[in-house]
């Protein structure tokens, strides 16, 4: 009785172990190392991802889409000077240089959640899948928090479409 006992143990540690190994060395080159969705009001049905993503693999790679169940779509955007005005605009990628960091900020590249689903509240935590260009997938969470400098909140007030 015993010897079944352990068998089993063992064999659910070794399906573990396996399940783990794979997942981990699936995608191991990109890593999240922080990241938020901005919080916004009820009222407002779109909001941002800010995240900072390191290559650690010897190719550049490309972060084509991102997909999320709290929005109808997700896009990535820039923000362009364009007579005097910062405005976004939606692009088709952002490149993560070999052994270098992507920054997704306010001022700068980041990821337009559009179209709510439900309001986001502070705390909440939002689940996206990142799709790169060699179809390789990376599934991370996000908390939704109000952070962000007053620079930073100044710049994102003034975004056009």
């Amino acid at each position: 009785m015993e010897f079944k006992t352990l068998k089993a143990i063992f064999k659910q540690l070794f399906s573990f172990l396996v399940l783990t190994t794979f997942s981990f060395s699936a995608f191991a080159g990109i890593m999240l190392s922080d990241g938020h969705v901005r919080a916004m009001p009820a009222s407002v049905p779109n909001t941002a991802a800010y995240m900072t993503l390191m290559n650690h693999t010897d190719k550049a790679i490309t972060l084509v889409a991102v997909n999320t169940p709290v929005a109808k779509e997700a896009q990535l955007h820039t923000l362009i000077e364009e007579n005097g005005m910062v405005k976004m605009r939606q692009v088709e990628g952002f490149e993560i240089p070999s052994h270098g960091t992507l920054s997704l900020q306010a001022s700068g590249d980041h990821i337009m959640l559009l179209s709510l689903t439900e309001p986001l509240k502070e705390g909440d935590t939002v689940p996206l899948e990142l799709v790169f260009k060699n179809g390789e997938l990376l599934q991370v969470e996000l908390t939704v928090e109000k952070k962000a400098s007053n620079e930073s909140q100044e710049s994102h007030h003034h975004h056009h479409h």
